[in-house]
């Protein structure tokens, strides 16, 4: 619930959104109003871009504002849009109410329409803060004949190691990064 001059307007934030703020303080956000049938609904996001894309994914066949809120609720933009553009469907499935169609659906519509947010992904380069270089590690390292078991552990590893090493913004070479799963245990 926001006051606008004296005015209690309900608006639905993600749960991350609505954990950084604090009762009492000013707040500024920035909306989508959906108009249906029977209701007014007012969803608000911390930017332009996360509201953007939020309007973008309720165009793909399936979607509506609940799915997509939860989207950007689980995903940044950028590992959103990565994620479109590299159609990791696996990755994309972790959305509540997608399933595996829906992410397929979500990959065809909008791959091509994302671009518009500029977060072109390199097969080479990632962000350490990124979800999607666990998967392309572990889909390496599993190549390379380790179980599933080696993997994870390294996974669990190197994760820590990348975070305190490298940072939250800065970006890595996907290679650097298997380097560095490989150098982290002997192997079996």
């Amino acid at each position: 619930m926001i006051d606008v001059g004296g005015v209690g307007i309900l608006v639905f934030v993600s749960p991350n959104v609505s954990a950084a703020q604090l009762v009492g303080t000013s707040v500024s956000l920035h909306t989508s109003l959906i108009v249906r049938e029977d209701a007014l609904t007012l969803y608000g996001f911390e930017s332009s871009e996360a509201r953007d894309l939020f309007e973008l994914l309720q165009t793909v066949t399936g979607i509506g504002p609940k799915v997509a809120q939860s989207a950007l609720g689980i995903f940044s933009v950028q590992d959103l849009v990565s994620a479109i553009i590299s159609e990791s469907g696996a990755t994309l499935e972790r959305i509540p109410g997608l399933g595996k169609k829906g992410s397929q659906r979500l990959v065809l519509e909008l791959k091509e329409k994302v671009t518009q947010f500029g977060y072109l992904p390199s097969e080479r380069s990632i962000a350490p803060s990124s979800i999607l270089w666990r998967e392309q590690v572990t889909s390496a390292l599993l190549g390379l004949g380790f179980s599933s078991r080696e993997t994870q552990e390294r996974i669990e590893a190197i994760s820590t190691q990348i975070d305190s090493e490298y940072g939250q913004n800065s970006v890595l070479n996907i290679a650097d990064v298997i380097k560095i799963a490989l150098s982290s245990g002997t192997v079996r």
